[in-house]
Formats: structure tokens, C-alpha cells, sequence
């Protein structure tokens, strides 16, 4: 195993800007640890902007769920990591869903629409809600 750093900073102050440290398998040499380093920074960036839409765009994954009760966190953070796949995979799929989710802005206003219908009104699929809201909000037919 091998181990490189990365360390930005402020050439006038020397105030540290960013720091991070990676471990891998690959041998390192000058021109491999800028690739380690580049492939590190992009997939922390990543993983970082995915955090980030659980924990503050409607998600809610920095509430903890488990009140107690033995593995019910788990179970509850299981089902809203699975809830953020579907959703990942509908905006890559879904024309209709893409249309919709971007006439509504915010995730959370997508959230609490979905929470208003499904609340008074009983749709057969997931395709049928879709529609219904592509269609009240008078979208063009994708």
C-alpha cells in the first residue's frame, strides 16, 4: 500500500486551503501520484455533493431516525439511501421526471407536492403520478 498527500496553500499567508491524504495499490512515480491525486480530488468532490443532497436538499440524513430502537436507524437510513438511488436513476432515465423536478426548482418543493397528492389522490403507478403532474403543470409533452 502506498500513501500520498495533498497539501493547497495560500502562497501570501500560508494558510492551509485544502489537505487531503489517499491510500492505494498503484505504485507511485511523480507522474503517478498527479493521476492518484487528480482521480482522489475528483471522486471526493463527488462523494461530497452527494452527502450534501442527503443532508441539506430534503433528504434529511443528518436526522437521526433510530430513536432507540435496535437497527431501526439502519432501516430507515437503508430506505432513504434507496429512495436517493431511484431518484438518481429517474433523473437519468425519465424524461418526465427531469421535466418536473426542474418546473419545480427545489427537490424539497418535488417532496411535499408528491407528499399533497399522494395524500388525496390514489394513483395506480409511479407512471401515472408522473404524468399527472407533467400534465397539471402544463409542461410540453416530452
Amino acid at each position: 500500500v502506498n500513501w500520498c498527500q495533498l497539501t493547497i496553500a495560500d502562497e501570501s499567508t500560508g494558510e492551509v486551503l485544502y489537505r487531503n491524504a489517499w491510500a492505494t495499490d498503484f505504485d507511485l512515480d511523480q507522474q503517478s501520484v498527479i493521476e492518484v491525486v487528480a482521480s482522489g480530488r475528483s471522486r471526493w468532490k463527488i462523494e461530497n455533493e452527494g452527502f450534501n443532497v442527503l443532508k441539506n436538499r430534503g433528504y434529511n440524513f443528518s436526522h437521526n431516525y433510530g430513536h432507540g430502537q435496535q437497527y431501526l436507524s439502519m432501516v430507515l437510513l437503508s430506505l432513504l439511501l434507496l429512495a436517493f438511488l431511484f431518484h438518481t436513476a429517474l433523473q437519468l432515465c425519465s424524461t418526465l421526471y427531469r421535466e418536473v423536478r426542474q418546473e419545480l426548482g427545489a427537490r424539497r418543493t418535488f417532496f411535499n407536492d408528491l407528499r399533497a397528492l399522494t395524500r388525496y389522490i390514489r394513483f395506480s403507478s409511479w407512471q401515472q403520478l408522473i404524468c399527472f403532474m407533467h400534465q397539471q403543470l402544463d409542461l410540453a409533452p416530452g
